[in-house]
Formats: structure tokens, sequence, C-alpha cells
């Protein structure tokens, strides 16, 4: 039975005229048998909630804040662009300062779109395939979400290489039997499905380090056949890097992999935590967009002048103070205690870091499945019992920030040690 708090209370009044009392399934607390914890402010690495009560936040937003909540120099970038005007709906400098940026960190985005989030950008990224392919067919892997998107919404079919399934209603089948789903790390499922539909495939689109499952590396030679297939078949490689941008010593997963791209999504990090995404990749390719080609895409708030803002300061202080390497270390330390000091399965990448509640190594999401989802419950609870605050899901990533003291860390541990 729940405790009576301000927050139970909150979430009753949320429920009244909010669907589910939320704004995004997760942050109903349904999968750990709970209701949310309403937040009131956030500072470095903590969070307040209307309860009073602090948190060690790991969440970040789920991913976005690698420096933490509040940072004062995108707090005052943010206040700044604000006195000047929140929106324009014409060009400003911000804009090409941004992209530059990032395209100093991803040479493989020769040009690039800014819209409004994860979902629109891999939404455009899609169609844009499509157009510049003239082909129909789009091949996802079970575990990784790409937004929520028609072509996207969709289940693994009843056997190997069949069509998908809509995996909401509202998505019509005649829409989601142009997505194939495969299991994540399946390279020969990869080679094989394209032997039999390469001439009608438009895009791979793939988390090429999965994070909506938990953290999951991709198996030695998997992104490989992924570039190997696309580029034998004229089909179009697509890296969603919403969640592992900038997450990873070399700021991104091609790098990282040393595999290449034709477009690479980003989400919400490059706006320094304000509502942002992008899309980008080879000019031949970005090219085929409106103004200068046929395949449309516009956005009223695209490139808003407070998200270029903060993301233009988030990006230059990524870059001057090597915050990346900080946050990695951070996140190791953490990451190898866990490893000695409890049965899980521990899985980390850069500053990116998942506990599975099982002994064996996961690898795609059938085996994420096989966790001990009740255990993690009542793990879950534990952590908010003791002041920290992970994500309400076996199946999402944790995440450090710079932030995050040694001090955090230390509690961290031993509040992750009590509960064994």
């Amino acid at each position: 039975m729940t405790t009576k708090t301000r927050s139970s209370d909150l979430f009753i009044d949320a429920e009244k005229i909010l669907v589910g009392g939320v704004n995004s399934p997760v942050r109903a607390f349904k999968s750990v048998d709970s209701t949310p914890i309403f937040m009131k402010s956030g500072s470095g690495s903590k969070l307040m909630s209307e309860d009073g009560l602090e948190y060690i936040d790991y969440v970040l937003s789920y991913g976005p804040l690698i420096l933490g909540h509040n940072d004062p120099d995108i707090t005052k970038a943010i206040k700044e662009a604000a006195e000047k005007g929140t929106s324009f709906g014409a060009p400003t400098v911000k804009e090409t300062e941004l992209a530059k940026l990032i395209q100093d960190v991803y040479p493989s985005i020769e040009k690039l779109r800014f819209v409004n989030s994860g979902t629109e950008a891999t939404m455009s990224a899609i169609r844009l395939a499509r157009g510049v392919t003239d082909k129909k067919k789009l091949l996802k892997f079970d575990g990784c979400y790409h937004g929520h998107s028609d072509s996207l919404l969709v289940a693994t079919g009843s056997g190997a290489l069949t069509h998908a399934n809509p995996d909401s209603l509202g998505v019509l089948e005649d829409t989601a039997k142009h997505t194939t789903v495969l299991p994540y790390n399946d390279s020969s499922g990869v080679t094989a499905y394209f032997k039999k539909h390469g001439h009608d495939i438009a895009a791979i689109i793939v988390e090429p380090v999965a994070g909506n499952m938990g953290v999951i590396l991709p198996e030695p030679g998997f992104l490989e056949t992924l570039r190997e297939c696309c580029t034998k078949y004229e089909s179009i490689l697509i890296f969603d890097e919403v969640m592992c941008g900038f997450r990873l010593p070399e700021g991104g997963a091609q790098q990282y992999f040393k595999v290449t791209p034709d477009l690479t999504i980003l989400g919400k990090v490059i706006g320094g935590g304000l509502p942002c995404g992008a899309y980008g990749g080879k000019a031949e390719i970005m090219n085929h967009l409106s103004p200068l080609g046929a395949v449309y895409q516009a956005g009223t708030l695209s490139g808003n002048p407070l998200v270029m803002a903060a993301g233009v300061t988030m990006l230059n202080k990524l870059k001057k103070e090597e915050i990346l390497k900080k946050v990695c270390q951070n996140t190791q330390d953490l990451v190898s205690h866990l490893k000695e000091s409890t049965p899980l399965q521990i899985q980390s990448c850069g500053t990116m870091f998942s506990l599975f509640f099982t002994s064996q190594k996961v690898r795609n999401l059938d085996e994420v499945k096989t966790c001990d989802l009740r255990k993690f419950k009542k793990f879950h609870s534990h952590l908010l019992n003791q002041g920290i605050y992970t994500p309400p899901s076996q199946f999402e990533a944790n995440f450090t920030s710079v932030a995050h003291t040694k001090e955090d860390i230390i509690k961290t541990k031993e509040a992750i040690n009590a509960f064994f």
C-alpha cells in the first residue's frame, strides 16, 4: 500500500485532468507498482521533491543533463536569450553556431536540420530515406525505441523475417507492414533479410548503443554488418544517438565503434536539456529536403533561440573542459565497484550504465525479459528510501553527470550494497 505523501496527493489531483496523471507513460511508476514522485527543483546532481526530500539523480531527464541540473552557465544563456525574444520563426546566428559545434564532434554530419524532439527527428529521417531511395521497407530492432511515430510503434511479427504488427491502437496495419523488427545483435538475421528484400529496403534505424531496454552494447561485427548491407543494397543506415550521443568517450557511438552511418539522429542533449532534436548526414542525402529538394519537413519552433543558446553553451563546455572524460571516470568507478559487490549483470558504455537483475550477459530484448522484475521493483523502492533516484523501469538506462561528486558515488555504492 502506498504511503500517503504530498506527491501522492498531487498525483490524485493530476489524474483528474492529465491522462494517467502524467505526460509521458514511464513517469507513472506503474512498472514498479508505485506512484510518481513530484519534483520541485534540481541543482547539480540532486533533485528536490515536493515532499521536501532530496535525491541523487541518475535519470537526468533521461540523459541530456551531462552538466547536472540548473547549470549556471546554461541558465544564464537561456535568460539572456529570453530577454531578446522567445521565438522568431526566422533564422538566427546561434543555429549555425550550434550546427558547427555538432559537426566538430560528428564529422559524418555534413548538413543537418534542427527539429524539436527525437521523435520528430526519427520520423523526418525515415521520410527522407524513403524519399531518397524510392523504397518502402524499414528495418528496426526489438527493444530500440525511436519515438512514437506510426512507422516505429510496431512489434515483432509472428516469425523470423515477417512484417511487424501494430504495437498501438491507431497504427494502421498498412503502415506497420512496411516495418520489419529483428532481435538486436542479430547479424545473421539482418543478412538474411537483405538477401530476401534488399531491393526494397529504404533504411535501417538502430540505437548503436541500446539504452531503451537498458544499456546493451553491439556485439562485435553487428554494426559492421548493418553498414555492409546498406552499402551493398544502396539503403540508408540511420544511427539513433538520441540517448548515447555525447555520452560515450569519443562523443558518439560512430566514433567509438568506428562505423559511419549515412544519417545521425540527436536529441535533447544538443539543446542543453531543452526540447530539441536534429538529424543530419551526407549532404547528397540532406539536400533532398525542402527547400532544396522534394522531401518536405518544417517546424515553426525548430531552431528556437532559447534552445540554441542553451545548446551552444552546453557543447562549448563539453569541448573546453573535457567533461566527458571526467564523467566517464566517475561512471567507471561506480560500475567497477558494482561488478565486484553485487550478483547482478552490470553493463555500461561511457556515462551510461544498467543493473540487470540476472547473472547472464544481456544482448537483446528477449534476454532483458528474463530479468527478475519483482526483485527490481523492490530494489527501486529501496533506492528511493535511501535517497537515490533511478529510472522506474528495468528497461531504462542510468546516467551520470559531471555534477556527481565522490560523496554521491560513495553513498550510491553503500545504498546498493545494503540491498544485497
